[in-house]
């Protein structure tokens, strides 16, 4: 003979197991000291952890975005703003140009690889970030002009602030590759970073992680695989705002 399990019990079994895997679920904190030449850098912020699930542990799918957290990289000022988005893997970026002139913003290095060619003041681009990476964008007229766009296939990551400070909240235990990324960095020393870790509900520190500030991130070509040719203050293309 079957028997019929009240409604209610069954709705407090389901919200018990929901509020006790819940309840496993950490937030871990990390620290970032960022030197340059010995020296504390007086700004640490812009590094990225992640942390990608290995084994049995758990690996819920990563939200896709909707049509209203399309982020921005903005051209403004002969500058990207923000320097670094961290989106999910199929994740879309729009870059608007805000500036009364051209750009030409590319990425033919790591990453996603594309080319939006010339567009004028006003008007904007959309990219879409179809597979995990980490993306440098450069615009092939203003050698100043730098930023990251970073595609994960995990929701468990932080961000450093300008003290160093990262946090990832909602973390099951279990087991995760730990990654560490900033633009400063030379990658033989980011990839020494890379380990793995196991998680416990009882944890909530993971490290300390120390890296050395350099100039890589400023020394590139252009999307022709040359040095940027001088300004040609006759071509609308490098006209000053």
């Amino acid at each position: 003979m079957i028997r019929s399990i009240p409604c209610r019990v069954v709705v407090w079994t389901m919200l018990c197991g929901c509020l006790s895997a819940s309840a496993q679920q950490v937030t871990l904190k990390a620290q970032l000291q960022l030197t340059r030449d010995g020296h504390r850098a007086k700004d640490a912020s812009k590094a990225v952890i992640w942390l990608t699930p290995l084994g049995t542990t758990p690996a819920p799918p990563v939200a896709p975005q909707t049509a209203s957290e399309v982020p921005q990289l903005v051209q403004t000022n002969k500058s990207f703003r923000p320097s670094l988005l961290v989106i999910p893997v199929g994740g879309k970026v729009e870059f608007p140009n805000h500036d009364p002139f051209f750009h030409n913003v590319f990425s033919l290095f790591d990453g996603k690889r594309f080319d939006l060619g010339l567009y004028e003041s006003g008007t904007t681009r959309y990219v879409q970030f179809d597979k995990p990476g980490i993306s440098y964008i450069f615009c092939n007229i203003h050698a100043q002009m730098s930023a990251v766009i970073m595609a994960l296939n995990t929701r468990y990551y932080g961000i450093s602030n300008s003290h160093g400070d990262i946090s990832i909240p909602n973390v099951p235990p279990g087991r995760y590759e730990l990654q560490i990324f900033h633009s400063s960095a030379s990658p033989d020393e980011l990839q020494a970073l890379t380990r793995e870790i196991t998680i416990t509900s009882g944890d909530s520190f993971i490290g300390t992680f120390r890296l050395e500030e350099s100039n890589i991130a400023h020394a590139h070509m252009n999307k022709y695989g040359r040095d940027y040719d001088r300004p040609d203050p006759q071509s609308p293309a490098y006209a000053r705002p």
